[in-house]
């Protein structure tokens, strides 16, 4: 059997314990890595992998590693990489001699559990999140550890669920062993595996437990989610994995939040990627809802205006004290000296994360300092609002005066980046600390009396006393003049050009120097710790003055746009009305990025114009016409100002889009069965309080079956779900579909050709379009002449045919199937079946067609008195 030397067995055993994780194991100023770790880390990271025998045997061991002083940026690459390493540092003082060092499991760094700034996106927030399938539902728990954010949810169905996952986007996600092959990445940006934790982990009463424990409290009532078990069993497991990897009791987890759906407008991941909140189509961050918005000054207002961004609310009340808040600041307040001073500010919600765990570095503590002595001026400013959301976010602003005081007599102006070497405690702070400093204070001062007597004696005018961390310190002579060197120097190392030498005297001042650094160094380390432990009574007043900075943030963020874009504050119908009235709406994305002028348009959606049909050519406008609305709408119930001359809206509980062409190979399914699954999930789940925007549904099958489909959509949802519909179309037969429902009515997007040239205008009027001009659109995008021309051939041939035939809407008016009619005569079914001509017939009159006969065939049936 092997046997492997003391610290060599320890690692193994540290290992045994993080099976799934990268150890960085402390061998004095480099982590290591051994084994099958080694060999992936050389890989990943483009290291050198070398080997040592470690073991009775003399077998070599594959060994790599990395400096300790730039450890974390090898950190952060394998973390990107969704790696997990384990950090197991060096305790003891290898000097002492007294066995193997001491080594302990520091911490855990897993892709979800980032707190270090290195580490982390500035503008964006890193997750984690656990999952639990209970009996009813999905639990879902969400922690931003580097913020102290911790909340929960319950999602009804999966595809609740994995809407949820794609909108948050968590760097790492748990599950339960049991469970396991129920996740599924929602998108290709997902982590590709959920981390399976043991099934007791889950367990409804441990879970509790912990939440009460953790949040100090003997149930969970107080937090509004005692009624979501599997809600608690998520948030449980996800707690004690973070313990687990933190080694710490997370001090600032003192608040778990409750979030319950009917609490925020409900958004799937295809609506949310059709509208390009955070991302474009195309994959892109730029031109986006949220790249256009998001002006906030700090990084912890863009992270609470991206949470907006994604979670618009129902709740009116909270909708309205924003859009009031956001009055105020353009009408009475200083909004550019607000954002001035919101510009000097520092991320303390993050900076108290890295408090809590004791993490924090000293840079750290000058940001916070930094900060409070700019609260007043922030404070004063939202103080004067007659708002009464700014008046509260003021309150959370009080001023810490002791806490200022601390850190300005503690911490040197400028400190160095971490504590390691030293000088980062103020003079006058430490008394004890101070002594120490004072014995090396006069080293510099020796050790040029020192030099210039040797000179002297020695009569070499190029010597020099100088230091490393090898030889400790030395004196060198150039070696043209070597021998001239006294007897009781002792020579340490030769070089090219110079002999290296020592004396007793330097050796005993090197001893003393040293021990007095080495004490010096070790005190700050205590006191700096112990400033920390110091500091984390103030973390509540932190956490609350993070959050009341990142909403103003946000709130003067949405209210600079306002300024600048020409955005007017929206208002909300009487309760349980639904419907949507604007007036010059633009689209807030587009408007921003083309050369000519945005051309404005109305929209009225009530209870006698529940759905819309949009015809109109290709370019035209009539998805931007659709996204704007949409756009409009969630800008308005996230508190925002819109980019209108008027809105007014009524009761939206979801929104759903089914805009453009995708295919999904991966998944085995074609465009017309992604875009049929799509309606599917429209049609299946939108209420009569919903918008709805449907575009180009049944292109992606025969005339006749895409027809027949798009047909049936429309129906159902003007007469069965009687959502707010906008539906956009090329299939001018659907504008007869405003003859048989009251509520549908017919837009168009106008245009005009000339010289076989089209011409947008982009405006929307009522009624149908005159006609597609696909050929026109075909030739814009560069289709061959030829090819045009033959196209224009066959369309005069196609459309001379149709001229010819009777149409059969003049035969029979088309309306609604009715059964209030007198039964047909017996022959009259088969006359109407003789008169078609199935080669002959177009599309709409085939529809119309079959609308007669189903009539004619339902009072044939009925029985006759």
């Amino acid at each position: 059997m092997e046997k492997y030397t003391p610290a060599m067995q320890h690692y193994l055993r540290v290992k045994s314990e993080h099976p799934g994780s990268l150890l960085f194991y402390q061998m004095g100023d480099f982590y290591e890595l051994f084994f099958d770790d080694a060999e992936e880390a050389a890989r990943l990271l483009d290291i050198t992998l070398t080997s040592r025998s470690l073991s009775s045997s003399g077998k070599p061991i594959p060994m790599a590693g990395v400096p300790v002083h730039s450890a974390e940026s090898y950190i952060a690459r394998l973390v990107r990489k969704e790696r997990s390493v384990v950090i197991c540092n060096q305790i003891g003082d290898a000097k002492s001699g007294r066995g193997p060092v001491r080594r302990e499991v520091a911490r855990v760094v897993t892709p979800g559990t980032l707190t270090d700034e290195t580490l982390l996106q500035d503008r964006r927030e890193n997750l984690v999140a656990g999952i639990y399938r209970g009996e009813h539902a999905y639990g879902l728990a969400v922690l931003e550890l580097s913020a102290g954010r911790f909340t929960l949810r319950e999602c009804r169905d999966k595809a609740a669920l994995d809407s949820e996952l794609e909108r948050l986007k968590p760097a790492e996600i748990l599950v339960s062993e049991e469970h396991a092959d129920d996740y599924t990445p929602p998108s290709a940006d997902a982590p590709a595996g959920g981390c399976a934790q043991p099934p007791w982990h889950f367990e409804y009463e441990n879970c509790r437990r912990d939440l009460c424990e953790q949040l100090g409290v003997r149930d969970l009532s107080g937090f509004g989610c005692e009624d979501m078990r599997a809600g608690i069993c998520a948030a449980g497991a996800l707690l004690r994995y973070v313990r687990d990897t933190q080694q710490s009791a997370l001090p600032h987890l003192s608040v778990i939040t409750a979030e319950r759906e009917r609490d925020y407008i409900e958004m799937d991941a295809i609506s949310r990627s059709c509208l390009e909140i955070d991302r474009s189509i195309s994959g892109h961050e730029d031109h986006t809802l949220i790249a256009v918005h998001d002006h906030a000054m700090s990084a912890m207002g863009s992270r609470c205006l991206r949470r907006w961004f994604g979670q618009p609310l129902t709740d009116r009340a909270r909708i309205e004290a924003r859009h009031e808040a956001i009055g105020w600041l353009l009408d009475k307040g200083d909004l550019d000296e607000l954002r001035a001073r919101l510009a000097k500010i520092n991320d303390i919600e993050r900076i108290a994360s890295r408090l809590a765990l004791m993490s924090a570095r000293p840079r750290d503590l000058i940001g916070l300092r930094d900060t409070l002595e700019h609260l007043p001026q922030i404070r004063a400013q939202a103080q004067a609002a007659d708002a009464p959301l700014l008046s509260k976010l003021c309150e959370q602003l009080a001023a810490q005066p002791q806490l200022l005081d601390q850190l300005r007599r503690a911490v040197v102006e400028e400190p160095p980046a971490t504590v390691r070497d030293g000088g980062v405690i103020a003079a006058g702070y430490d008394a004890q600390l101070d002594e120490l400093r004072e014995l090396t204070d006069g080293d510099d001062r020796y050790l040029l009396d020192l030099e210039n007597t040797e000179k002297k004696r020695t009569g070499i005018a190029n010597l020099r006393i100088a230091y490393n961390k090898v030889l400790g310190y030395y004196i060198e002579v150039p070696k043209s003049q070597a021998g001239q060197a006294p007897d009781d120097y002792r020579r340490t190392q030769t070089l090219k050009n110079a002999e290296r030498f020592t004396l007793p005297e330097l050796r005993q001042f090197e001893s003393r120097v040293i021990t007095a650094r080495e004490r010096s160094l070790a005190r700050e380390k205590e006191v700096y710790r112990a400033l920390l432990e110091s500091l984390l009574p103030h973390l509540p007043q932190l956490k609350s003055c993070s959050q009341a900075l990142a909403e103003i943030d946000t709130l003067a963020a949405l209210a600079w746009c306002a300024r600048r874009y020409n955005y007017s504050r929206p208002y909300f119908t009487d309760t349980g009305r639904t419907g949507i009235a604007v007036s010059g709406g633009r689209h807030p994305v587009v408007e921003r990025f083309i050369e000519h002028d945005f051309v404005p348009n109305d929209l009225t959606l009530d209870d006698s114009r529940r759905m819309l049909i949009i015809t109109g050519p290709n370019m035209g406008g009539k998805s931007t016409y659709m996204r704007q609305t949409a756009l409009i709408v969630l800008l308005a119930h996230i508190g925002g100002w819109v980019p209108a001359d008027k809105a007014e809206i009524g009761v939206i509980d979801r929104i759903f889009t089914r805009i453009g062409a995708f295919d999904d190979i991966a998944s085995g399914r074609s465009t017309f069965m992604v875009e049929m699954t799509e309606a599917a999930n429209i049609l299946n789940n939108a209420t009569d309080k919903s918008l709805v925007l449907m575009d180009e549904i049944g292109r992606g099958t025969s005339t006749f079956d895409g027809l027949s489909l798009a047909w049936a959509c429309a129906s159902h949802l003007a007469r069965a779900t009687r959502s707010l519909t906008l539906f956009a179309t090329h299939y001018f037969e659907l504008t007869a579909l405003a003859e048989l429902h009251g509520e549908l009515h017919n837009v168009h997007i106008d245009a005009v050709e000339h010289d076989e040239k089209i011409v947008f205008l982009h405006k929307v009027k009522e009624g149908a379009a005159s006609k597609s001009y696909g050929l026109q659109v075909a030739r814009l995008a560069g289709i061959p002449p030829r090819v045009i021309g033959l196209a224009r051939e066959k369309l005069a041939q196609m459309e001379a045919r149709e001229r010819s035939l009777p149409p059969a809407s003049a035969q029979m008016p088309l309306e609604l199937p009715s059964e209030d009619t007198a039964p047909p005569p017996p022959d009259e079914l088969r006359r109407e079946l003789d008169a078609i001509e199935p080669d002959r017939i177009t599309p709409r009159d085939a529809l119309e067609a079959i609308y007669r006969l189903k009539k004619l065939s339902r009072r044939g049936a009925e029985p006759r008195d």
